[in-house]
């Protein structure tokens, strides 16, 4: 059973790294994975996923940047970055934040992705055209 504070370390360098070397056995077997494009449950689907996402995009950076607990919950703030596998090489840039639920057992059993970018303007990214910027919360 790992502690939150161990998750929290886990995690900081689960994101520095992202998409290498991810450390998949914090997470429940049945994890859901829940963000604007997916919803599935599985810890070897969630595994596939960042495979797929490290084998598709090119120069993918997650920048952390804050991260903190709140009883069974961690939350993070992040910025994704991606060059897109289009001859025009768009770089692409989505903001959000994710919400970890943690049982008792000290596995993360609910990983909820939240855009601040809207998904409009990410395909914008991917053609070329203007962003707009998120809002404050």
């Amino acid at each position: 059973m790992r502690t939150t504070a161990e998750l929290i370390a886990i995690l900081k360098r689960d994101y520095a790294r992202f998409p290498a070397e991810q450390t998949y056995e914090i997470y429940a077997d049945d994890v859901l994975f829940v963000d604007p494009l997916n919803r599935f449950r599985g810890r070897e689907r969630y595994r596939r996923m960042i495979g797929f996402m490290a084998g598709w995009f090119r120069q993918m950076r997650l920048d952390l940047h804050t991260i903190e607990a709140e009883e069974r919950r961690i939350l993070t703030r992040w910025t994704l970055n991606w060059t897109a596998p289009l001859p025009w090489q768009p770089r692409i840039r989505v903001d959000g934040w994710s919400e970890l639920q943690v049982c008792e057992q000290g596995l993360i059993v609910a990983h909820i992705d939240y855009w601040d970018t809207p998904r409009l303007d990410v395909l914008r990214q991917h053609l070329g055209g203007a962003v707009t910027k998120p809002e404050s919360k």
